[in-house]
C-alpha cells in the first residue's frame, strides 16, 4: 500500500509538471493565432484588448477543459491495472 502511495505522489507531480507545459504551450499557440488574426484580418481598435478577450473565451473553451485529461486518463489506467492485478 505504501508503494502504491508513492507511486502516486510521484504520478501526479510528474502529471502536475506535464499539465503546467501542455497548458503554457496551448495558451502561447492560441495567442500566436489571435495575434495572425489581427495582422491578417486588419482589424481595428485596441489589439492586446482583442487578445485578451479571445483568450478569456480560450479559458472558458472546451479545449482548455480537455487539457484535464493529462490526469484522468493515466490515474484511470493505473486504477484498473491495479484492481485487474489483485482483484480479478
Amino acid at each position: 500500500m505504501l508503494a502504491l502511495a508513492r507511486l502516486l505522489i510521484m504520478a501526479l507531480i510528474a502529471l502536475t509538471v506535464v499539465y503546467v507545459s501542455v497548458s503554457l504551450y496551448s495558451r502561447a499557440v492560441r495567442r500566436g493565432k489571435l495575434s495572425r488574426a489581427w495582422d491578417e484580418e486588419g482589424l481595428s481598435g485596441d489589439r492586446d484588448t482583442y487578445i485578451r478577450e479571445g483568450l478569456e473565451e480560450y479559458d472558458r473553451s472546451l479545449r482548455r477543459k480537455l487539457i484535464l485529461g493529462v490526469y484522468i486518463v493515466p490515474l484511470a489506467l493505473v486504477a484498473l491495472i491495479v484492481y485487474l492485478t489483485n482483484f480479478h
